[in-house]
């Protein structure tokens, strides 16, 4: 059982765009607040904002590369490309993070992404902050 809280912080909705700005599998960078964020819309259709800075060294994590990632497959010694669109790889070291969750891939502790909650609202793309 779970209560809510009442005094908790609800995140204020910032207009980031508008829908037919985020094409799927284009990684857009807006500022908002003093602070860059990357929206991409998933194959799925789902809207992710994450911070535009990698948890590792502060550097800007969107510019990296969009795919997905090699995983095991039911044939031994073989890898399988899986997830395409999902996965995004920071520039400077390389690690992939997941773009459904924010985590690293791979990495124990995984460390996160920095996102914030998308809502669309009338053609508007509205980012929490």
């Amino acid at each position: 059982m779970s209560a809510t809280n009442p005094t908790a912080v609800q995140p204020r909705l910032v207009k980031a765009g508008v829908e037919s700005e985020f094409p799927v599998g284009k990684m857009i960078i807006v500022e908002l607040e003093r602070r860059e964020i990357g929206v991409i819309r998933l194959r799925n259709g789902e809207l992710r904002a994450i911070l535009n800075r990698c948890p590792h060294k502060g550097a800007p994590v969107c510019r990296g590369l969009l795919g997905g990632t090699w995983l095991p497959s039911t044939q031994p010694g073989q890898l399988e490309y899986a997830r395409d669109g999902e996965v995004l790889v920071c520039p400077w070291h390389g690690f992939e993070f997941d773009l459904l969750t924010g985590a690293e891939l791979y990495w124990t502790p995984p460390s996160r992404l920095r996102t914030f909650p998308v809502v669309v609202l009338d053609g508007d793309v509205l980012i929490g902050l």
